[in-house]
């Protein structure tokens, strides 16, 4: 019975699945949806996929209205509405295979991140004087972590959970506590 129901309310994001086919970010929404799992070649497959992940994830939808700007967007975030307590700054640079764990109370404002990026829930990247974060590749932001100002996250760090990091974190570094220190 899950079966069906889940089936009826993938048919509402067919006008979402339409704006996938049509969108020049496709490949990129693709490394999105599979962020965690095997990539299916099938465009059948993917659509079945999105339609279903758009139902049941109002973080992945945030996602995907973020990945596909324009009026079409624009109009569908009324029927099917995105994440209130998450936000993506329209001005941020996000490569692609973002992986969201229940980003609940997430705010990312940052110049650029990376590919391959795992965000968790309470993560707050941010501006300070006009400056914002650049966050690299394959980097983990744990529950609770601020990263503000021009700070640079170099490729496969990871910030831990509570974490304040107001400096430079460099490449394959774990950075821990309030304020922010290298181990």
């Amino acid at each position: 019975m899950r079966t069906v129901f889940l089936l009826i309310g993938q048919m509402f994001f067919i006008p979402h699945g339409i704006l996938f086919l049509l969108s020049s970010n496709k490949a990129v929404i693709v490394r999105d949806l599979y962020a965690r799992k095997t990539i299916k070649s099938s465009t059948i497959t993917q659509l079945y996929d999105l339609t279903k992940e758009l139902l049941l994830s109002k973080y992945f939808r945030t996602l995907f209205y973020y990945r596909t700007p324009g009026l079409i967007s624009k109009v569908l975030r009324i029927f099917y509405p995105k994440q209130d307590s998450f936000t993506i700054d329209v001005h941020t640079k996000i490569g692609a295979g973002l992986q969201l764990a229940h980003p609940y109370a997430t705010i990312l404002n940052a110049t650029s991140i990376g590919t391959d990026v795992y965000v968790n829930h309470l993560v707050t990247l941010g501006e300070k004087e006009g400056k914002k974060p650049i966050i690299g590749n394959n980097v983990q932001l744990h529950a609770g972590c601020i990263v503000i100002g021009g700070v640079t996250i170099g490729d496969h760090a990871i910030i831990g959970a509570g974490a304040v990091v107001v400096k430079d974190v460099p490449e394959y570094a774990v950075a821990v506590g309030n304020p922010a220190k290298l181990i």
